[in-house]
């Protein structure tokens, strides 16, 4: 076969939180179909980034205390836990905002300009009169247009798939404020997607049977006919696509437009290619020669909720700037948990990828289930509990591994560890194994995994059916079966290996083992036919993987537990003890204190520091530890930080706190907790009546600040 050279991504997550269970089921996916293309042979180069830009970022960065830019890098900080801990396999990880993103959305947005399919309007746009700034689409909410379904994004329904202008939407308002928002004039870039040259190029792209799935194509084909609305109106196919934002936006700007920045969703896209840029720059090899190499194939992981961007926008937009166009669009569906419900932490309903990395369950059960659910269409596919533990234990556990530990006893033990030669029925049933490589390879290159791993557990039970057949352990009885044995044994042994090289684009890390436990090279597809030869000493077998147990599972869906309610008197007497007397028309529900001098005041040190690390206290609902730079040094003269230890879980998570500045009372002698030294105490607000208007809010200096600095 020759070699291929694909490129191959995954949807660029939004920098805005950590992964979801649906994130790693898209790369698992992705990595398994990766893996099994290096093992034949071909280059991979597989590639993903952070979704940077956006008016979400901005807010969301506002409310942290943070640049855009710091807020971003502190969710990239986080991914790598979750990627290595699935064996996510991309080589290089990137940001869309990067130099090289800046450059080639510029520069595709010049070409489509030069190529006349851009052109700027004057138009009616939302502000929120109470927040001063024209709402982003995603901060717009209202009916649906088409379906009437409440509570929809301003650019497209999630019930119906719908696109449309935040304009059409049905009784809208302001996610932000809540307010009714109000029109105003802007004037603004489009993309001209209405232009009969990008409608006749995308009606042959799409329907053509080759860049996307029969149920993604006849989706897409209902947006280039006229079609009735649920309203009674019509639509009349595509529309041109509104590509700018105004100020203030964090995102790249328009070339020759002051002021106006590119919508994120014409630079995330772009990001594909500039994250491979970037790994090629790092190798030293041209991007642009790369491009051009006509034998390249360019594929790209989605969930089916970004279809229309990735089917009519992105391949549109490369191929009137004169760029190559996606060979696959490879479109999974949604994750159910436990019969279809929907995620949902509070109800135990949902599924945290690093709370199951944590309970120390095995990454390679969460693969394998996944890749037997997954077919290569967009549908999608429930995540269930009982029957998760079923089929890891039945399939990998006493199908697969069963194989190996009931041979490599009496090789280590009656041959020196050396393989035989099998023959007859031995040698026949390894024939059988090795004749469905080539149905086996068909179904990873379609993606249909979940039909490669029928395959494959099917040909484990036909191997286990030889061993019961032939009871190696009745065979070890009689010394005059030892030759019968040895054939036996190492039957199975390599049925084995044969099993486990269909089996490593999906379980690489036991694979792995399975290599070294073998002692061979990294196996590559093609080896099942090539048999181990007589003799082969094989390392003493090691138990590979672990059954799954009940109680992780329990432990992996159970609801956040309600804090315990304390006795009555325990609580009358902490109140007694420790909160000031309750006053409604006091501020802040609480009388003012005893009335101080200034000599008193100074006496408190109090400092601006800067959290430089947060982390949640395991067996405490309620702390959270920060280490705090206070502008300190050591005797060596090194930055000195501080462990302090703040009751502030209820309202921030760690990642919220990292890099904030906050005031804390420098000169409090250091408390010993049972949970470490804390050195100091971060000053926060609260009502007296917690009841009836609970939170804490941590004081925030504002910029400019320094750590160190002492408030007076």
């Amino acid at each position: 076969m020759k070699p291929r050279t694909i490129f191959v991504t995954t949807a660029l997550p939004y920098a805005n939180g950590t992964f979801h269970i649906g994130h790693i089921m898209e790369y698992i996916q992705a990595d398994i179909w990766v893996r099994f293309q290096r093992m034949q042979g071909h280059r991979v180069d597989f590639v993903g980034a952070d979704d940077a830009h956006g008016a979400p970022i901005m807010i969301a960065a506002q409310k942290a205390g943070q640049t855009p830019e710091q807020f971003v890098a502190a969710i990239a900080a986080g991914r790598k836990q979750y990627l290595d801990g699935f064996h996510i396999s991309h080589d290089h990880w990137h940001s869309t905002h990067s130099p090289e993103n800046t450059e080639l959305a510029q520069q595709i947005y010049r070409d489509l300009r030069q190529a006349g399919l851009i052109a700027t309007r004057t138009i009616e746009q939302f502000f929120d009169p109470q927040q001063g700034m024209f709402l982003p689409d995603r901060y717009i909410k209202g009916q649906c247009p088409r379906c009437h379904a409440q509570d929809q994004y301003g650019d497209n329904c999630e019930v119906c798939g719908s696109v449309y202008a935040p304009t059409e939407l049905i009784a809208p308002y302001s996610a932000l404020s809540g307010a009714k928002p109000v029109l105003k004039e802007s004037e603004h870039f489009f993309f001209t997607l209405s232009d009969a040259r990008c409608v006749d190029f995308l009606q042959e792209w799409t329907q053509n049977g080759q860049h996307v799935q029969p149920e993604v194509a006849n989706k897409v084909k209902e947006w280039f006919t006229v079609r009735s609305n649920p309203d009674g109106s019509t639509s009349e196919g595509l529309g041109d696509w509104d590509i700018s934002r105004d100020a203030p936006y964090f995102g790249i700007e328009i070339p020759d437009a002051p002021g106006k920045y590119f919508y994120v969703w014409l630079d995330a896209p772009v990001g594909y290619l500039a994250a491979l840029k970037s790994l090629l720059a790092q190798r030293g090899e041209d991007y642009e020669a790369y491009m051009a190499n006509p034998q390249l194939e360019q594929v790209h992981f989605i969930g089916k909720d970004i279809v229309t961007f990735h089917t009519l926008f992105w391949p549109a937009m490369l191929h009137f700037s004169g760029r190559k166009t996606p060979d696959q669009i490879a479109v999974h569906g949604f994750l159910t948990v436990n019969n279809g419900q929907k995620m949902s932490k509070s109800r135990g309903t949902g599924l945290d990828p690093l709370k199951y990395l944590k309970l120390g369950m095995n990454p390679e059960w969460l693969r394998y289930y996944l890749a037997a659910k997954l077919n290569g269409r967009n549908e999608d596919i429930d995540f269930n509990a009982e029957d998760f533990m079923a089929r890891v234990n039945a399939d990998l556990v006493g199908k697969y591994v069963n194989i190996a530990s009931r041979a490599a006893g009496f090789i280590a033990k009656r041959f020196d560890g050396r393989l035989g030669l099998p023959t007859g029925d031995g040698h026949a049933l390894l024939q059988t194994l090795r004749a469905k490589a080539d149905d086996i390879a068909d179904a990873f290159e379609r993606r249909d995994t979940a039909r490669a791993l029928r395959e494959v557990m099917l040909l484990a039970d036909r191997v286990n059916e030889y061993v019961d057949a032939n009871k190696p352990w009745e065979l070890a009885k009689d010394p005059a079966q030892g030759e019968r044995l040895h054939d036996v044994c190492s039957t199975c042994i390599e049925a084995f290996r044969i099993l486990t090289i269909y089996l490593k684009p999906v379980l690489p890390a036991l694979a792995a083992q399975v290599e070294g436990f073998l002692q061979v090279a990294p196996f590559r597809f093609a080896d099942a036919q090539t048999p181990l030869g007589a003799g082969q000493a094989i390392a003493g077998f090691k138990h590979l993987i672990q059954r799954v147990d009940e109680k992780q599972l329990d432990a992996l869906f159970e609801a956040p537990a309600a804090p315990a309610a304390a006795p009555a008197e325990t609580k009358k007497e902490a109140k007694k003890k420790a909160a000031p007397a309750f006053d409604p028309k006091a501020p802040g529900g609480e009388p003012l204190a005893q009335t101080i001098g200034i000599d008193d005041f100074a006496k408190i040190d109090l400092r601006i520091a800067k959290i430089v690390q947060c982390s949640a206290v395991e067996g405490s609902t309620k702390l959270l530890q920060l280490t705090l730079d206070v502008g300190e040094q050591d005797e060596h003269g090194q930055p000195k930080t501080r462990n302090v230890f703040s009751g502030i879980a209820s309202m921030y998570r760690p990642e919220q706190l990292v890099g904030k500045l906050t005031v804390m009372v420098a000169n409090l002698a250091p408390r010993k907790m049972k949970f470490g030294l804390s050195e100091g105490m971060v000053l926060a607000a609260r009502h007296a009546d917690e009841a009836s208007q609970p939170g804490i809010y941590v004081l925030e200096p504002f910029p400019g600040a320094q750590p160190g600095m002492r408030v007076r």
